[in-house]
């Protein structure tokens, strides 16, 4: 699997396939901001809308590629435009498609997004994930501190009010 920071061309150019890693994470019941059903044209145009963002600055983009040249997984990092927080970032839609999890991916995924916001001057990650997910072992074995839950936060993929964790990452720098 080769993990490859894309550009706003790149992200264009693979929307499709990004679309298609959006939509089974939806579909697998992953709190990232959709709804289920999404439909693959919207998946589409929200990561094109993510390829201006990257063309400009605001977010980077990284994907795990498999041999047969498919998006396994994902993972961004936010860039706040205020002058008085160029010094964090906001770890973004960590996913990983549901036939490569259980494999250390998304563990690599976040590394590289911790390693760049390190070479980029960042000294403090943050991210917010579904109270009780899958997501927060991660994060917490990764050497992350809980700030706090807010509740019904978010609604689930298939409905229902869910609190959420808010999560930070102190880096070296």
């Amino acid at each position: 699997m080769r993990l490859e920071r894309w550009d706003g061309t790149r992200v264009r150019e693979r929307a499709a396939d990004l679309a298609a890693l959006l939509t089974d994470t939806v579909a697998s019941g992953a709190s990232v901001g959709f709804l289920a059903p999404l439909g693959h044209a919207e998946a589409v145009a929200w990561w094109r809308e993510r390829a201006d963002a990257t063309e400009a600055g605001h977010i980077a983009v990284w994907a795990a590629v498999d041999p047969a040249d498919r998006v396994a997984g994902t993972v961004g990092l936010a860039f706040p435009g205020k002058p008085n927080s160029r010094h964090r970032a906001e770890l973004v839609k960590l996913m990983v498609h549901r036939s490569a999890r259980g494999r250390g991916l998304g563990r690599r995924l976040l590394a590289i997004a911790e390693d760049a916001a390190v070479a980029g001057g960042i000294t403090l990650l943050h991210l917010d994930t579904e109270t009780g997910s899958p997501a927060e072992e991660l994060y917490r074995s990764a050497g992350w501190t809980v700030a706090g839950t807010i509740p019904d936060y978010a609604a689930a993929p298939a409905g229902g009010l869910r609190p959420t964790t808010l999560y930070y990452k102190r880096l070296p720098g």
